[in-house]
């Protein structure tokens, strides 16, 4: 799939996950999985001037929860979980168009653009406005919240989650995510396998909790706050 959005691996992992959203939550999941999927890759492209495509392990990462969600027929919990990754995809892409530096969430302190924790307003803004974006799809009146009652209820829990999937994602990313520091010169990368002048060194963080980690662990807690949330709120 040269060209394309993702890899053949990325294409057999998202078909996975769209048939898992189908048998689960039928064609009405599959519009909300959709709505994050298109949405995110069109941002991606436009902030990245074509950018990547996505690998299995990226798609997995962001649509893994929602899938087994789907599975066991929990809405809130599915909608959670591609609000919050429909709320980090928008909050990255859309913040690499602001022309203030980001800073790092836990001190405010400036950052240099992509480092993982770093937000701007723009990009704050962006990922609430994707978050409400799916708690609108998720709570339309009867047919798109799988014959839920309480629509607007089920609206605010869904948007909630995917706020809170896209903090702590920037949480994670500024105090236990994996860096890595190159020993010679001190340059910093977030890969473990990297070489620059000699091979890269753990300073801070897991070795093994990465972006895709991260991204996982965001979506999880959205599942488990939309889920929640449902229960005890409404």
């Amino acid at each position: 799939m040269r060209g394309g959005w993702l890899t053949r691996r990325g294409a057999a992992a998202a078909l996975a996950v769209g048939v898992a959203t189908i048998w689960g939550m039928g064609w009405r999941g599959l519009v909300l999985l959709l709505a994050f999927f298109v949405s995110g890759s069109l941002l991606t492209r436009a902030a990245e001037g074509g950018g990547g495509q996505r690998t299995a392990r990226q798609v997995v990462a962001n649509g893994g929860v929602a899938a087994l969600a789907a599975l066991a027929g929990s809405w809130p919990a599915f909608a959670g979980a591609l609000a919050a990754a429909t709320a980090d995809t928008w909050a990255t892409e859309i913040g690499a168009f602001s022309r203030a530096a980001p800073r790092l969430i836990t001190s405010g302190a400036p950052v240099p653009r992509g480092t993982s924790g770093g937000i701007t307003l723009l990009g704050t803004c962006g990922g609430l406005a994707g978050a409400g974006v799916m708690a609108g799809l998720a709570a339309l009146p009867r047919g798109m919240a799988a014959g839920l009652a309480h629509p607007g209820r089920l609206g605010v829990v869904v948007g909630a989650a995917g706020i809170a999937g896209m903090l702590l994602d920037s949480l994670l990313g500024a105090t236990l995510q994996g860096v890595f520091e190159c020993p010679r010169c001190g340059a910093r990368t977030e890969r473990p396998d990297t070489i620059c002048h000699e091979p890269v060194r753990l300073v801070r963080g897991f070795a093994w909790l990465d972006n895709d980690a991260v991204n996982l662990a965001a979506t999880l807690v959205g599942a488990g706050f939309g889920a929640l949330g449902w229960r005890f709120c409404c």
